[in-house]
Formats: structure tokens, C-alpha cells, sequence
């Protein structure tokens, strides 16, 4: 097996949508060198007005430090994309850089569905990492651009010593129902670009030979897999 920076891959439930019975997630990477690289942040707290379809449950500061860990122990955030559900901690992780694709970030100055948010996402550029496309973040985790959620969103692929390679969908395909390469019934208006990535993300999986997919709500999985403090190795 080829070798990797990876040592371990948490995952996080961190609140809900109820009336759905959706999951929300984050994760944690730690690497063989000691770094600690954040996976999304989940909901803010408060939650605002707009957000009254959401639950915060234990939020990702807490299940952090039930593992020894403070936000300043977090050297990188990956920001899949700025949604509610997923960048609503951010601006927790004050040591952190945030890695986000460039047009995913050009987009949400303008884009008034990630407004409310702004004050967790809109970090020092100093601290902002823009990446474009697919790219090596370390050896081991690989961002991949997933477009179609929303513009610019990034999908996760991690390579783990004992269990192989593992890739976080996270929004790209919610849902396990919709990992198919069957033309899906969608009105959507990003509805070729969500397939675009999710035959994308299937390729990768064929590829690589990814051995475990997770998807970013998908209840009944969520049941079956390891949560913190467990964790994949």
C-alpha cells in the first residue's frame, strides 16, 4: 500500500436537520507529523432566524476537546463551502488557514446566500488559502473540485494507512441514493454540473480504489460508521 501523511481520519456529527433526520458533519485529519487539518466547522451558534430547519447538537469545539484537542491546535480548515451547516465555526480556529477553492470564494463576496455567514468565512487573506481545481493539499489528502452544490465546492480524498483511500463527498452527493451513473430527475438549475461532478467523483472512486465513500447527509450511513472518538486509521 502506498505510503501516506495520513494517520487518521475522525468523524463528527455536530447537529441535525430534524424534520429530515439529516446529519451534520465535520471530520478531522491527523497527520503522521503531528498536524491537525479541520474538515468543515458545522452550524453557528446562535443560529440565526433563517437557519430554524437546523439543530446544533455537540458542537465541534466540544468533541475536539474531548480528544485533548484546542481550536488552537488546528493548523488548517478545509472549507468545502460556505453554507451554514458547514463553515459555522470557522471563525473559532484564529491559529488556522483556511483552504478554499478561488471561485468558490470570488463567488460568496457577491452571493447573498452566504452573507449571513460572512463574518466566519471572510478571514484575513493572509490566513486564505485559494486553490483552483483538484490539488494535493499534503501527501495523502487531496482536494477535489466538485462544483454544481454550489460553485466552487471541494469534495475530500484521504488516504489511510489500514483502511485505503476514503472519499468525502460532503455536499457534491449528499445522499448514497444518488451515486449512480443513471441520469438523475432534477430541476435543478445546476443540475448538469451535479452530474458532471458526480460522474467525476465515481471515476475517482473506480481509480483510486476508494473502499469507502461517505456522503454529507445521508442518515442511514451515518448510523453505520465510526464517530469520534473512534476513528478510521
Amino acid at each position: 500500500m502506498q505510503k501516506s501523511g495520513v494517520k487518521r481520519l475522525y468523524l463528527m456529527q455536530v447537529g441535525s436537520m430534524p424534520e429530515y433526520q439529516i446529519p451534520i458533519v465535520c471530520a478531522l485529519v491527523q497527520t503522521a507529523d503531528g498536524q491537525n487539518v479541520l474538515i468543515d466547522s458545522g452550524l453557528p451558534a446562535p443560529l440565526p432566524e433563517e437557519a430554524s430547519d437546523f439543530e446544533n447538537g455537540q458542537d465541534v469545539i466540544a468533541q475536539l476537546a474531548s480528544i485533548g484537542l484546542t481550536p488552537d491546535e488546528i493548523g488548517i480548515v478545509i472549507s468545502t463551502h460556505y453554507d451554514i451547516d458547514h463553515a459555522g465555526r470557522h471563525a473559532a480556529f484564529t491559529k488556522a488557514h483556511y483552504v478554499v477553492q478561488r471561485a468558490h470564494h470570488l463567488d460568496a463576496a457577491s452571493n447573498p446566500r452566504f452573507a449571513a455567514l460572512r463574518p466566519q468565512w471572510d478571514q484575513p487573506s493572509e490566513r486564505i488559502r485559494l486553490v483552483d481545481g483538484d490539488t494535493e493539499l499534503l501527501p495523502g489528502l487531496d482536494l477535489i473540485e466538485t462544483s454544481g452544490h454550489v460553485t466552487g465546492h471541494q469534495s475530500v480524498l484521504v488516504r489511510l494507512p489500514e483502511t485505503g483511500a476514503v472519499l468525502l463527498t460532503v455536499d457534491a452527493v449528499a445522499f448514497g441514493k444518488d451515486f449512480t451513473r443513471e441520469q438523475q430527475d432534477s430541476h435543478t438549475p445546476d443540475a448538469e454540473a451535479i452530474r458532471a461532478s458526480t460522474l467525476k467523483l465515481l471515476d475517482l472512486a473506480e481509480r483510486e480504489q476508494v473502499g469507502l465513500v461517505i456522503f454529507g447527509h445521508d442518515a442511514a450511513q451515518w448510523e453505520q460508521l465510526k464517530k469520534l472518538p473512534e476513528y478510521y486509521e
